[in-house]
């Protein structure tokens, strides 16, 4: 969240726009019974929303795949409780482990060594097999997919490398900025015996490849290169309860009036089919036609 666009001076929501933690548990179970396996907290950052163990410990509850993807920085005070509360997976943004360039894309948030100690937290309280992603960026931090790959797959964790995308409209995407995946897994094949790993369910977004002799992954997200619309199973639900099809979107669809008006499960569950069933979007293969759009801040619907 840039500094010049998200300063002191900015109006975030009001606490009474965003949703309780029992009217995303409301929501997420509807979603389960309509089929949901997976279910993911993200953000902006989801650490920063107070007791959030408390909404871990109702969503573990309805019995599915619980993860969150986090930047770290209050990981190292929060671990325990998430664990505790049934989060059983755990994705960590790290996009560099130079301290002067981490906090040159990070935009002088909390440092490196913060984030660090958070996952060597997650991993004490017991944490398996983290997730890392990491945003490349050609000429800023390109030159460290190598050492990045080797610091966490020694230790265990899954590495995912993310192509640089056009995600809202504060992070001065360009074309010339992307690494491919396939120019990531030239360079990183010249360090790693790498064997292509199928995808383990319909919908799944990752380019996996097993390091020979190890259980350690590396993974690529080929939004730009590759796009998978057509296999995109994803929905997002925003803090203040509007539903979007897809991260690029521009527009969603109000789940909290409803739900606040006092609509029964069953009109619920019918306003989400719908939305569903009408879903056309296909910005990732559709972008070079489409480049004055306006899109949504990843921090406002997450990953």
């Amino acid at each position: 969240m840039p500094k010049e666009v998200f300063g002191p001076g900015f109006r975030f929501l009001d606490k009474s726009a965003i949703l309780s933690f029992e009217e995303i548990t409301r929501l997420a179970g509807l979603f389960v019974e309509l089929g949901v396996k997976k279910l993911r907290i993200t953000g902006g950052e989801p650490l920063l929303r107070r007791e959030l163990h408390v909404l871990v410990g109702q969503l573990h509850a309805l019995g599915c795949d619980l993860s969150l993807t986090t930047n770290g920085s209050l990981l190292e005070r929060q671990a325990q409780d998430l664990y505790s509360a049934g989060l059983g997976r755990l994705t960590v943004s790290v996009d560099s482990l130079d301290p002067a360039t981490f906090e040159r894309i990070t935009d002088g948030g909390d440092s490196l060594a913060t984030v660090l100690r958070g996952i060597d937290s997650a991993e004490r309280r017991g944490f398996s097999n983290i997730k890392i992603n990491t945003v490349v960026k050609r000429g800023v931090n390109d030159h460290e997919i190598v050492s990045i790959a080797r610091h966490f797959t020694s230790r265990g964790h899954t590495v995912r490398f993310i192509e640089f995308m056009d995600v809202g409209q504060t992070n001065g995407w360009s074309a010339r900025d992307v690494v491919t995946a396939d120019e990531m897994l030239t360079t990183l094949g010249r360090a790693f015996e790498l064997t292509p790993v199928a995808a383990g369910y319909r919908g799944e977004v990752a380019r996996r490849h097993r390091i020979a002799g190890s259980s350690a992954e590396i993974g690529f997200i080929t939004s730009v290169s590759q796009p998978f619309c057509g296999q995109c199973t994803r929905a997002r639900l925003s803090a203040n309860g509007m539903l979007y099809t897809c991260l690029f979107a521009s527009q969603g669809s109000d789940l909290s009036g409803p739900l606040r008006a006092g609509a029964t499960n069953d009109e619920l569950k019918a306003r989400i089919v719908d939305v569903w069933k009408a879903r056309a979007d296909r910005y990732s293969e559709l972008r070079s036609a489409e480049p004055g759009r306006r899109r949504l801040e990843m921090s406002y619907i997450g990953g």
